[in-house]
């Protein structure tokens, strides 16, 4: 996609390595095998020895949020968060409805996987200018989880999309209903990305298409979801 982007693949959710003069930045945290993903996509792009400075979180799900604790510790990077989010870093989870089933399963999930609680040594809300990769400003899209936030590159114009969709070719799709803490904000979210000055977005839950064609199928699904 970029040169100074990587994606790296784990089971279930792909995360992101940001790079700039200053070293790399985490976009989520990945899931099982976190680690060991990491490190070979980072050696064959040949920055194995570039610190890792920082962790920036898209929302708490466990499948995002699992290894960040972990990863802080052994590199020394700073954590930024949706404030929103708060109460998920520390492994205590709000669901209501169908979204109680999800928040059952990371409920055990958390010990059996080892997760760490944490506290972000800074909180993100909506609108938040952040000073890393030519600027990124925090999108907050709420519905899938309370505090599920975006990243937006003005200058690329590109969006960090987070779990707002799934784009895997004919499969794309937003998230069911078990995974999503606010589901009735869904559509106002999926309507506020639509709206910046995109090229492109890039979800976690990915096959390896560009950007530019994520989008494509972002518009398509919000066209369905409209009646369009």
């Amino acid at each position: 996609m970029f040169a100074d982007l990587l994606r790296v693949r784990t089971p279930l959710v792909n995360f992101h390595v940001l790079k700039d003069e200053s070293g790399l930045v985490l976009l989520d945290a990945g899931f099982l095998g976190a680690s060991r993903s990491l490190r070979r996509a980072l050696a064959e792009r040949g920055w194995e020895n570039e610190p890792v400075r920082g962790i920036l979180l898209t929302h708490g799900h466990l499948d995002h949020s699992l290894n960040v604790a972990r990863l802080a510790k052994e590199t020394g990077a700073w954590i930024a968060a949706p404030r929103l989010d708060g109460g998920r870093y520390l492994g205590r989870t709000r669901s209501l409805g169908w979204s109680r089933i999800a928040g059952a399963l990371e409920g055990i999930g958390r010990p059996l996987l080892g997760f760490r609680p944490f506290v972000p040594d800074r909180w993100i809300d909506d609108g938040d200018e952040l000073e890393l990769w030519g600027g990124l400003r925090a999108v907050h899209l709420p519905g899938h989880t309370e505090g599920h936030t975006g990243y937006y590159c003005a200058s690329r114009k590109l969006l960090f999309c987070g779990d707002l969709f799934a784009s895997f070719s004919r499969w794309s799709h937003f998230p069911p209903a078990i995974l999503n803490a606010e589901p009735e904000r869904m559509a106002e979210s999926i309507h506020k990305a639509l709206s910046l000055d995109l090229a492109g977005v890039i979800p976690n839950h990915a096959d390896d298409a560009e950007a530019e064609e994520h989008l494509r199928r972002l518009r398509i699904l919000a066209g369905r979801l409209k009646g369009d």
